[in-house]
């Protein structure tokens, strides 16, 4: 369907937003290779390095299998970040139990928004249920949760065209 005047509206102060604000870089997981955390951690130490980056304004989002990648990076190193937006992914609910007993305080200062589509074929919503519950468990105190009710697997275009995701990140 054609764009309304609302969603291009959304869409360019979204697109306003990450041009005046953001250092964006957005790597791609070459075919039948899964994404590592020690490639995502030598990535970001890299870019520190080369830009001036703000140590405590970090996010790491990524969709479908960079949505599992930026659960299972997070989760083990949930200090580094100020912010994760994982999008139509999963992750591992007993890694979130084990920082909350050993890194309780760097798990809980992490703010969370996750996104999913409720129609989603190819990653199925329980997998960021799952994720979200084990957060709320762990004591979270901001874990926000979006389902796009009749989204399929692309939660993602809704999500990244949202001026209000940037404005929560900033």
């Amino acid at each position: 369907p054609p764009e309304t005047a609302e969603a291009r509206a959304r869409r360019e102060a979204a697109t306003k937003a990450l041009a005046e604000n953001f250092i964006v870089v957005s790597p791609q997981c070459p075919a039948g290779v899964w994404w590592d955390d020690d490639g995502i951690g030598a990535l970001l130490d890299e870019i520190a390095a080369r830009h001036k980056v703000d140590a405590r304004r970090v996010y790491l989002t990524g969709l479908s299998m960079g949505g599992y990648g930026t659960w299972s990076y997070a989760m083990k190193n949930p200090a580094r970040f100020a912010a994760i937006v994982p999008i139509c992914g999963g992750g591992e609910p007993g890694l979130v139990r084990r920082m909350a007993r050993t890194r309780k305080a760097e798990l809980t200062a992490l703010g969370v928004w996750v996104f999913h589509g409720a129609k989603d074929p190819t990653v199925l919503l329980e997998e960021s249920e799952q994720m979200v519950a084990a957060l709320k468990k762990a004591g979270l105190p901001e874990v926000s949760f979006t389902v796009y009710p009749e989204a399929k697997h692309d939660s993602w275009t809704e999500t990244y065209a949202n001026p209000e995701l940037y404005a929560w990140l900033l």
